[in-house]
């Protein structure tokens, strides 16, 4: 399919009505999510404009307003692309808070809403929180179909190519939940979870270096800003076929292991049913 059609096609689904009903959730889990299949236009997808903090799935939008700002065909200086690489395969923090304050705090939101036309995507309260940014499943996939359609080609290559090189367990926290576990094909990922703690419990730990802990603090918005949360979100198969966004929202009494399960089988039905 020429790439202008795709575009086109996606664009559509991104609007059509969800091509099944909702998915029965366990109790105390709140979610929504949306998977689009790129050549078909098929798309499953429930609460896909419900707001959600966006934790750390923030870092491919801090990324691609990065790009978008360089320019089309400008080489990405070594430095810049040595910052952004753990902040896209490992979800490193101190890559993102350092191109978000030089991009200008929420200035970064406000210039993509503006160019991606998102709608339910808004800058935090507090400047200096961006895992605090409001997003929804529909604007992350969004987000998705514009690296993938419109982005410079070399652009698409660097964010996508780390994305498809993510680790596991880079900052102690096993990151493999989600799309990774859940499917059995190619796959590009960024995670997000927040409120988990400062370490996974015992025997949830991931060997490997650890970042710095998520911004958190308060913050007035509409937003649930407290609930511990896991975010999958990304593409599944051969040249990128399908774009998959889940967001969740969990009880506080839920192991950060049995949440992880969730998701990864929420995930997986949500996949195949597209």
């Amino acid at each position: 399919m020429a790439p202008a059609l795709a575009a086109a096609t996606l664009s559509a689904a991104l609007f059509a009505p969800p091509a099944v009903a909702a998915i029965d959730l366990p109790p105390g889990m709140t979610a929504s999510y949306v998977v689009l299949d790129r050549a078909s236009g098929k798309k499953v997808a429930d609460g896909e404009h419900e707001r959600f903090r966006s934790a750390s799935v923030v870092k491919v939008l801090i990324a691609l307003d990065y790009l978008e700002t360089l320019g089309a065909g400008r080489e990405i200086p070594p430095a810049d692309a040595a910052l952004m690489q753990p902040m896209l395969r490992s979800s490193a923090n101190d890559p993102a808070s350092e191109l978000w304050a030089r991009g200008g705090y929420g200035a970064v939101v406000d210039r993509m809403v503006a160019k991606l036309g998102l709608t339910d995507t808004a800058p935090p309260a507090d400047p200096g929180r961006w895992g605090f940014t409001a997003t929804s499943a529909a604007d992350v996939a969004r987000v998705y179909e514009y690296i993938l359609d419109s982005a410079d080609a070399g652009h698409r290559a660097f964010v996508m190519g780390h994305l498809r090189a993510s680790t596991k367990c880079s900052d102690a926290w096993d990151q493999s939940w989600g799309i990774p576990s859940a499917v059995g094909e190619a796959w590009a990922v960024k995670q997000g979870w927040s409120a988990w703690g400062d370490a996974p419990p015992p025997g949830d730990q991931c060997t490997g270096g650890r970042s710095a802990p998520a911004p958190e603090g308060a913050s007035t918005s509409d937003v649930d800003l407290t609930s511990p949360l896991m975010h999958t979100s990304g593409t599944v198969g051969a040249g990128d076929e399908k774009i998959v966004v889940v967001l969740t929202l969990q009880d506080k009494d839920t192991p950060f292991r049995e949440s992880a399960n969730r998701i990864t089988a929420l995930t997986k039905t949500v996949v195949s049913a597209a």
